[in-house]
């Protein structure tokens, strides 16, 4: 299939078949397509808690407003934000860079000071606002490898943060949860999956210049 196929195929699964569960392999994709997603200065500011535990998946479904995929997944992943995004993770950032590429503080020590006097001057709002920003984009990422791979999802932003928060203990661990994304086999009867798509005209997508 080629990729436009697979995202043909992908839709908002709302019925997982709760007795099908995907493989580690499928599980390790999904983690390294996580970890190979763009982020601003490719800093990162962004980590995803896997959860195939069925009984931790029925409490996040009391704070999920009740939404089936949560309960009947195969695995849950949770997309949050560092709740610290300061001049240390900058540092930690571009030593990692000097370690992995091999290069001097005099390749990117420009550059990290340009980095963190942008910060600097950063409000906490800011740099968090940065933050979540990029969960989008992972769940974008993650949501198209799915399609490729033949993995059913379905992005949730409908959930309360903060109970998911301390249920996880994300705030010992630094945390906050943005974003869910329930992935499985959609379940036979899910009537969704043979709806067409509703989409306008790419005319009135595309803009020529």
């Amino acid at each position: 299939m080629t990729i436009t196929d697979s995202l043909k195929w992908r839709y908002a699964c709302k019925k997982f078949d709760d007795s099908k569960i995907l493989s580690e392999d499928q599980i390790d994709t999904l983690k390294e397509a996580f970890n190979l997603t763009p982020t601003s200065f490719g800093l990162q500011p962004i980590k995803m808690i896997v959860i195939k535990d069925q009984e931790l998946k029925n409490k996040i479904f009391r704070y999920s407003f009740f939404q089936k995929q949560v309960k009947t997944c195969s695995h849950l992943l949770i997309l949050c934000i560092d709740t610290t995004v300061d001049l240390d993770y900058i540092d930690a950032y571009f030593d990692r860079e000097k370690e992995i590429r091999g290069v001097s503080e005099e390749i990117v020590g420009d550059f990290r000071k340009q980095l963190k006097e942008m910060y600097a001057a950063k409000s906490e709002e800011e740099i968090e606002r940065s933050s979540i920003y990029q969960t989008y984009i992972a769940l974008g990422n993650l949501m198209t490898v799915c399609a490729v791979e033949k993995i059913d999802s379905c992005p949730l932003e409908g959930f309360v943060p903060e109970k998911v928060d301390e249920l996880l203990n994300l705030n010992e661990k630094g945390l906050k949860s943005v974003l869910m994304l329930p992935v499985g086999v959609r379940a036979k009867d899910d009537i969704m999956q043979n709806m067409k798509k509703v989409r306008k005209p790419l005319s009135e997508m595309i803009i020529k210049i």
